[in-house]
């Protein structure tokens, strides 16, 4: 901390820093890359595309939107038509109608009694219905958000490395390249879809598992619930990191025209060659999307609050519209982190420019004059002209030296013959 005080004061005290050249140079640091991140920001990037380019986020929210109203109907359709199958007699009426909880439920036991298969081929034809429709909308939807995104954050790269931005690629696709397009998002939605089945039997499993901790002999109900719960966890983390992972990959569909798989390995390599970035991008937009979760929790209290005064149908109202908010404010967010991702892979290159000679004349600051260490340090010394220039005249060059193997064969030939000097 003493030192890093030092080099602020230092700073604050001297104008001229062409030491900062010296160091850099003796750090081997290239000064335009660092000028060239702070310039270009992915995370920066992709807010800007939330507010300059509205219309892409008013795309995503109409796909996801559509989708989860027809999820809705769906849903709601399977549930009427389960109900319209239990069979309900006069009995089993008037113990409803009595109001009693015990009559209630001995009349609901009654009524929902062999119905369980019923009920999971109902659950299986809507959850199989949804996976459908979210394939084919979810695949129409990000082919038609994300070619547009990248090509804004593509003009935004040519306009932040030249002034003058001469016109570069664009997305506009043919029909042929549109069908590959659609082809491979639907491959990854599909992806999607077996990694969120394979959670749910995974989670049937963990409870499973957790039932066997405690049986009916010897119950422990808090070491099993206590396992299930560290089992959905991890499911829950591995779940969210390969959904994450195939949403970064339909990127690379758009950008490069990989297949569902070549994709997954690209958002796997840009991970692993720029995970500071990739994870800055993420934990900023987590961060924002966790302060839009904490504002909408606490403003859908307010209309909760007013139920004895207020008519339910008007607080229900008020909490769906917050939810609606909120569930607008996160699609926003999601196309922002997107842009944020595209923004990594499409950052300008950094400029070609050979670092400035520093001013010898320059003194090195307090931290570096003092100590053997800096002192007797040639790399720490000042680049100069002279010293980029100096050759030392008494060193012999390679080409100069005799060589070993030819001197042993010239000391021969000048040699006279045996028995000469007889």
């Amino acid at each position: 901390m003493l030192l890093w005080l030092q080099i602020y004061l230092y700073l604050c005290r001297n104008r001229p820093y062409a030491w900062i050249a010296n160091l850099c140079h003796a750090c081997r640091i290239d000064l335009s890359l660092i000028l060239l991140m702070s310039a270009w920001s992915p995370t920066v990037e992709g807010f800007r595309t939330i507010f300059r380019r509205p219309a892409l986020s008013l795309a995503e929210i109409s796909w996801r939107w559509s989708f989860g109203a027809a999820a809705c109907l769906l849903a709601l359709f399977g549930l009427f038509e389960y109900l319209d199958t239990l069979p309900v007699s006069t009995r089993d009426l008037f113990l409803l109608r009595s109001g009693a909880p015990a009559f209630v439920s001995r009349a609901l036991a009654h009524i929902l009694r062999g119905s369980g298969f019923r009920l999971l081929l109902a659950m299986f034809i809507v959850f199989s219905a949804l996976a459908v429709l979210w394939i084919v909308i979810g695949s129409i939807g990000r082919a038609a958000t994300l070619p547009p995104l990248l090509e804004s954050i593509r003009t935004r790269a040519r306009a932040s490395a030249a002034p003058n931005p001469s016109e570069g690629s664009s997305t506009n696709l043919h029909s042929e390249a549109t069908n590959h397009l659609v082809r491979s998002l639907a491959g990854l939605h599909f992806l999607r879809v077996v990694v969120f089945g394979l959670a749910a039997f995974a989670l049937v499993g963990a409870a499973f598992a957790a039932s066997i901790l405690s049986p009916k002999d010897d119950p422990h109900p808090g070491i099993a619930f206590f396992f299930f719960f560290l089992l959905a966890i991890l499911i829950f983390l591995a779940v969210t990191s390969l959904n994450w992972l195939l949403s970064l990959a339909a990127l690379f569909v758009v950008r490069d025209g990989e297949d569902s798989f070549g994709a997954i390995s690209a958002a796997m390599d840009l991970c692993r060659d720029r995970i500071g970035a990739v994870s800055a991008v993420g934990t900023w937009f987590g961060l924002a999307h966790l302060t839009f979760f904490v504002i909408a929790s606490s403003v859908v209290g307010f209309p909760l609050s007013l139920l004895r005064i207020v008519p339910p149908g008007f607080v229900l109202l008020g909490v769906l519209l917050v939810t609606l908010l909120y569930l607008a404010a996160a699609d926003a967010l999601y196309i922002g982190r997107l842009a944020g991702y595209a923004a990594i892979l499409e950052a300008p290159p950094p400029p070609v420019q050979a670092l400035p000679l520093a001013d010898a004349s320059v003194p090195h600051p307090p931290f570096l004059q003092s100590g053997p260490a800096f002192a007797d340090s040639p790399s720490l010394k000042p680049v100069t002209e002279s010293t980029q220039t100096a050759v030392d005249q008494t060193e012999l060059i390679v080409s100069d030296r005799p060589d070993a193997s030819t001197a042993p064969e010239k000391s021969e030939e000048n040699s006279p013959p045996p028995g000469s000097e007889s």
